[in-house]
């Protein structure tokens, strides 16, 4: 059996599940690797429970289903972690929030059950945004996440699925599964240099889920490629999906494997948040990698009433009525220890009339239905995830409110969307764009955006993490 390589916090996680396939290495010799990295870098503070014990104890089944034959997926053996509002029977589900730190689980959820009988090992659950209300990641109460990008300023990790998209940067998991309500996943993958898919709803059950609103609410993959995430939805999505998604194949990462080179990309007078000069200076760098590679990109403007802005904005108005109506009574305690600015998103909520609520349920299907239209059935819409890249935290979480305008909209159209790593700024943080396709077009979003990738991130680069003493 070799050694590890010294690289492997940085490989794949479908080339990790090679290695210990092939007998290269061991999934036991794996976790512990990654379990001993989480350990040594616990100032990031990315995990708000390790699984050491359980974790090991999987990774030891693991390898005894290799030495009896049995390959459980193709991300066999391979360390995952978990949201924090993702319930394990018996281990807290604190969705961020000091006032549910009492509450242990009595289910497991329907996603961890998918991880687990596909063999992979699940190490801990991740720090997130307090009830996942706010993108830049913050969470002064159970503590904000570093973002491994930057070692001298304390920068947003981007949210809500803050520690899952600084445990996957900083090479603390190869893989990380996270949640999307309004860019909750985009928002991490973009901000440190990495794929974040938010898939069609219903695809992944959301059973012992803690929600914030119900009808929004998604799981999807953070990870380091798109084929990564093409094999964990391929392991989350539901037995009762009735649409398939699966790995993509080893081959056709390039223009004929898609069966088309148009792209369509949102009117830049049409953007809903203003983008800061070198933003912008990656995103026109974006159009013009895409154009010499030969993808046909083809300038969209909204009709009235699908700006992105106005999309986003209605999704916001749902969050906040179902989120008040999930965690009301605990925000209208005084007692409760919650971060004022999450309390007063949920308070208001309460503000939100049922009328105005339902409005905007009954538009959802409308826009989507325009939308889908507009661009086509197959069409793929290119935009970016945010104004600019991660930005030193503020006390009232208002500087990262581009995130939000440009990708809350997906989430209210229940369109897939992956946000994908582009670029890196004047501060040296990454930038991101993403795709949106109609509903149910999850598989073409991700083989699209498999062949597009190598074309948007041009340049491979991974943080400085010694000072995180990794």
């Amino acid at each position: 059996m070799q050694d590890q390589p010294k690289s492997l916090h940085f490989q794949t996680a479908l080339q990790i599940a090679h290695l210990i396939e092939t007998r290269q290495t061991t999934s036991r010799a794996v976790t512990s690797y990654f379990l001993d990295r989480i350990a040594r870098g616990s100032a990031l503070n990315a995990f708000t429970e390790v699984f050491t014990e359980e974790a090991l104890a999987r990774a030891d089944e693991a390898d005894r289903a290799l030495d009896e034959g049995r390959v459980l997926s193709p991300l066999h053996g391979v360390p995952v972690a978990i949201k924090d509002n993702i319930e394990v029977s018996g281990t807290p589900a604190s969705a961020g929030s000091l006032s549910r730190l009492a509450c242990v689980s009595s289910v497991t959820s329907a996603a961890v059950k998918r991880l687990l009988e596909a063999g992979m090992v699940i190490v801990g659950k991740t720090q997130m945004t307090e009830f996942a209300f706010g993108l830049s990641g913050q969470n002064p109460t159970r503590g904000t996440p570093r973002n491994p990008w930057d070692s001298a300023m304390h920068r947003a990790p981007g949210g809500s699925s803050s520690g899952a998209g600084v445990a996957v940067a900083a090479g603390l998991v190869p893989i990380a599964v996270g949640g999307d309500t309004g860019g909750s996943i985009r928002a991490p993958a973009a901000l440190n240099h990495l794929v974040g898919f938010k898939p069609s709803g219903g695809l992944i059950s959301a059973d012992g889920v803690v929600p914030l609103a119900p009808s929004l609410d998604v799981l999807g993959p953070i990870s380091r490629t798109v084929d990564d995430a093409s094999a964990l939805m391929a392991i989350l999505s539901s037995v009762d999906a009735d649409y398939e998604l699966s790995a993509p194949a080893k081959s056709g990462h390039g223009l004929t494997s898609v069966g088309t080179t148009k792209v369509f990309v949102l009117d830049e007078a049409a953007f809903p948040a203003a983008m800061t000069a070198d933003a912008h200076r990656v995103w026109r760098g974006v159009l013009d990698n895409l154009a010499d590679a030969g993808w046909e990109l083809e300038e969209w403007s909204p009709e009235d009433g699908l700006g992105i802005g106005q999309l986003s904005e209605r999704n916001s108005l749902v969050i906040g009525y179902e989120g008040y109506r999930e965690h009301g009574h605990l925000a209208s305690d005084p007692a409760q220890p919650l971060w004022d600015v999450v309390r007063n998103r949920i308070l208001a909520g309460g503000d939100i009339s049922h009328e105005a609520y339902e409005a905007a349920v009954a538009q959802r299907t409308k826009a989507a239905r325009a939308l889908t239209q507009s661009i086509g059935p197959s069409g793929v819409l290119l935009m970016p995830v945010s104004g600019h890249g991660a930005l030193p935290l503020d006390d009232e979480d208002c500087r990262h409110a581009s995130i939000g305008q440009f990708s809350r909209a997906a989430n209210y159209l229940d369109f897939p969307a992956i946000a994908l790593p582009a670029g890196f700024d004047d501060a040296g943080m990454p930038i991101g764009v993403q795709l949106l396709s109609p509903i149910r077009s999850d598989a073409r979003l991700l083989l699209l955006a498999r062949a597009m990738a190598p074309s948007i991130r041009l340049e491979q680069r991974a943080p400085e993490l010694g000072f995180w003493g990794l």
